[in-house]
This record gives structure tokens, C-alpha cells and sequence, in this order.
């Protein structure tokens, strides 16, 4: 069996490793636990994190046992990298609903049957902690003056990095060690953001138990001019459904950039590599069929082959004239609830397509909302019933978002 090192290296995941001979022999030799850490932040994963599942699936397929920590309790501090302003702080309920949101995703992703995976909530040993003797245990292990040097501290010093921040790199650290005590963990993975934590806990573990550990950092999923990847007009796109639609999910990869296809067909999907290379080198209207490749296995994998075939049909339907319109993302709304007319800013907030009348109000001076292909120009329009066509009516946002209203 072909190394899962060589595979995730080939397919343009690994950033930075700290001993990557050793790493790539350990995998090659035994049945290795690893770990990789989500914070519940919000109530579902987003696209960001899929990299990070990916990678568990590829590990988890080669034999090696995957340990999702889900940080219930480092979120109560949270993590200051990549942050210029401290977090928001979240409640214990909030995050602890969040946690159980991840915990239904991770599930469709990895087997957690017969110890094959450990899904784990951090917020089990970090929230017992007696501070005193966390402070002697652990903290007289940290140097400041080495800490302060760390990327993702250093961003903050100048406008302000609070005490509660700076123990977040001691927790994450104690993580590997609890992990190591426990489950002999020996290898934990992350975003290339998490470097510098990652490190702390490979040096806290051999500190304390005179052990090797290691560590492995992946690229963040980013376009070709350097921006995170997985944003949108609308805010983030998510895994969960009910955040983004399959339809909305299959139309983001559907519009990704030419130069961005083959890198997301190799890190998001399954395919072989000579088929991702295949597909990533189409050049002219040819790559329109790479993208289609890509949206339909990205969203088979997160969303289940039906929704994929179902987003795939509606696209169609809408780009090419043919397929199913009744899989395009839909709002229904009451015939009594628009039979005195319903102004355009109210339905644009209505189906979501707007947060606010004020957004609406821009997008249409902007000319960028159309009923029926046709611009709308005036923020004051009126709909009603003769709008519709057998009780439904298209609204286009922009050049590509698409969303159906029905009359019930």
C-alpha cells in the first residue's frame, strides 16, 4: 500500500512537517493515532475545516486511527491567531451546542465504529483543571520571551493581545500531552496557522515525558491570489444545509476560478491523480466540465450522492436549458401574504437573498437583482400574483445566485 504520507504530499496538502523522514517512516510502519482540533466557534464546519476532514478520511483509509478533539474548552478562551481583535466570548451553553452540531458532521465523514476513531471534547479536562497546579505542571515549561516570538502572537502584540488569549497556546499544548498520556497519540495536524501551537505541545510532551511526538501542518485552502477560500457575498460557506443549500454549496465549486480547479479537485476529492491532472489541464470552455466534475464530488461527499444530483440538475437547468428547476433553492410564500403586494426589498429579505433593505436597495441600484432575467431598477417595485408563472417566479442575484419563489 502506497505511504498515506506520499499520497497527501502528492495531492498538495502538507505545508510544513517537523521531522518529515521520521513522520513518513511511522506511517509506513504502524497503525499511527493522530489528532487535529476544531474549536466550536459557530454551530457548523465550514468549508475551511473540509481540508482538515479530508485529511482524517485519507489517514483513517490507510490504516491510522483519527482522534476530532472538539475544543469545548480552548473555545472558551479562544484562539488568537490570524485574529486582529479578540473573539467574541461565547457562553458554555453556546458552545457546548455547537460542539454537539460538529460532533452529527463529523460522523458522515469518519467511522467512529469499534475504536476506529475517537471523537473527544477537550472541555472534559481542561474545565477540571486547578489553576495553581497547572501554572507548576505545565506553565514553568513555556518561556515568554519564545512565546512572544510565535506568528500567532505576534500579530496582536501591537494592538493588544489579552492575558486570557496568551494561555491558549498552554492549553492547546496540554491537549497533545493528555492525548499522548491516554490514547498514545504521537502526531498531531492543523492548518499551517497552528504551527507555532502545534509546537508547543511537541516540546511540552517531551519535556514532560521525555517523548517523540510530531507534528504536520496543511495548506490552508486558499484562491491563487492568496484569499481564503469559502467565502462568499453572503457570508461563509458551510456544511451544514440548513446554512448553505446543496444547491448553493454545488454552485460555489461550480464558480471557483480556471487556476483553482485542479488544486481543489486534488485536495477535496477522491479522484486518482491522473484524472485530477487531466481535468485541471482542459483549458477554454473545456474547464466548465472540470468544474462541473468538481461541484458534483465535493457535494457528493459532504451532502450524499442524491443532493448532488439534485444541485447538479438544477444548475443545468438554469445554465444550460435543460434538467430540473425543482432542485434550484426555493421559498414559499402564502398566496394571502402577497395578494396585496409585497415590495421587492421585503421579498429579497424574505427568500434571504438580502439581510437588510438597505442591501437590497444597493444591489438594485448596483443592477444586480432581476426578476425573470428582467433588471430591476426601481426599489420600490410591488409583487404580486401576476409576477408569478404557475405559482412560481425566479429571482437572479448577481450573475450566478438563483433562488425560486412559490406561491402556496
Amino acid at each position: 500500500m502506497t505511504n498515506v504520507y506520499d499520497i497527501l504530499k502528492e495531492r498538495g496538502f502538507i505545508e510544513q512537517a517537523t521531522h518529515e523522514d521520521e513522520i513518513r517512516q511511522l506511517l509506513g510502519k504502524e497503525s499511527v493515532t493522530f489528532y487535529i482540533g476544531f474549536d466550536p466557534t459557530a454551530d457548523s464546519l465550514h468549508v475551511g475545516h473540509f481540508i482538515q476532514v479530508m485529511v482524517m478520511m485519507h489517514m483513517q483509509r490507510a490504516g491510522h486511527r483519527p482522534i476530532a478533539v472538539i475544543g469545548g474548552g480552548t473555545a472558551l478562551v479562544g484562539d488568537p491567531t490570524g485574529k486582529t481583535e479578540m473573539r467574541k466570548m461565547l457562553t458554555r451553553e453556546h458552545i457546548d451546542k455547537n460542539a454537539e452540531s460538529f460532533k452529527e458532521q463529523f460522523s458522515k465523514f469518519i467511522d467512529f465504529s469499534e475504536g476506529k476513531a475517537l471523537l473527544l471534547n477537550n472541555a472534559d479536562w481542561l474545565t477540571n483543571l486547578n489553576y495553581i497546579d497547572f501554572l507548576r505542571e505545565i506553565g514553568r515549561h513555556f518561556s515568554v520571551n519564545r512565546m512572544l516570538t510565535a506568528e500567532c502572537f505576534k500579530t496582536r502584540l501591537e494592538r493588544g493581545l489579552s492575558f486570557l488569549e496568551f494561555n491558549y497556546m498552554l492549553m492547546q499544548s496540554y491537549d497533545f500531552l493528555e492525548l499522548y498520556r491516554k490514547y498514545n497519540c504521537k502526531l498531531q495536524l492543523g492548518g499551517s496557522d497552528q504551527w507555532s501551537n502545534i509546537l508547543g505541545g511537541i516540546d511540552l510532551v517531551r519535556r514532560v515525558e521525555g517523548a517523540s511526538v510530531y507534528g504536520l501542518t496543511f495548506k490552508l485552502l486558499t484562491t491563487s491570489e492568496g484569499k481564503k477560500m469559502g467565502k462568499t457575498e453572503s457570508g461563509a460557506v458551510w456544511l451544514d444545509p440548513n446554512k448553505t443549500s446543496p444547491y448553493d454549496f454545488y454552485q460555489y465549486w461550480r464558480n471557483v476560478d480556471d487556476r483553482d480547479v485542479e488544486k481543489c479537485l486534488a485536495l477535496l476529492t477522491f479522484l486518482p491523480m491522473d484524472e485530477v491532472r487531466r481535468l485541471g489541464s482542459l483549458e477554454g470552455a473545456e474547464i466548465n466540465k472540470a468544474k462541473e466534475v468538481l461541484a458534483y464530488e465535493v457535494t457528493k461527499l459532504v451532502h450524499g450522492e442524491e443532493e448532488a444530483k439534485k444541485a447538479e440538475k438544477a444548475a443545468k437547468a438554469l445554465f444550460g436549458g435543460k434538467g430540473d428547476l425543482e432542485n434550484m433553492p426555493t421559498t414559499e410564500i402564502s398566496k394571502d401574504k402577497i395578494a396585496e403586494g409585497m415590495d421587492i426589498l421585503n421579498l429579497l429579505i424574505e427568500t434571504g437573498l438580502t439581510s437588510s433593505r438597505g442591501e437590497g436597495r444597493r444591489l438594485i441600484k448596483q443592477g444586480g437583482i432581476y426578476i425573470e432575467n428582467e433588471r430591476v431598477t426601481d426599489s420600490n417595485l410591488i409583487i404580486n400574483e401576476s409576477n408569478f408563472k404557475d405559482n412560481k417566479l425566479i429571482i437572479r442575484k448577481g450573475k450566478k445566485v438563483y433562488h425560486m419563489v412559490k406561491l402556496v
